[in-house]
């Protein structure tokens, strides 16, 4: 899923809460605090919303990073 980097940083941001500058190669669930089990949920369905695709259950436990996303 190619998608639009400053989209997705918007994405993530306003889900996360955190500055879209502040979103990098080393954003994943491990260095960003709100992104626990229950955000993941609701990334996957806004990134299905805001990018139009149907994701996948082997892409939503795959997607655990930023760069994981933007392939």
């Amino acid at each position: 899923m190619k998608v639009s980097e400053s989209k997705l940083k918007k994405v993530l941001s306003n889900l996360f809460k955190v500055a879209p500058e502040d979103i990098n190669d080393d954003s994943s669930m491990d260095t960003i605090e709100k992104w626990d089990s229950l955000n993941h949920l609701n990334l996957i369905l806004a990134l299905e919303s805001e990018f139009n695709v149907i994701l996948t259950e082997e892409n939503t436990v795959e997607i655990i990073s930023y760069p994981l996303i933007k392939i």
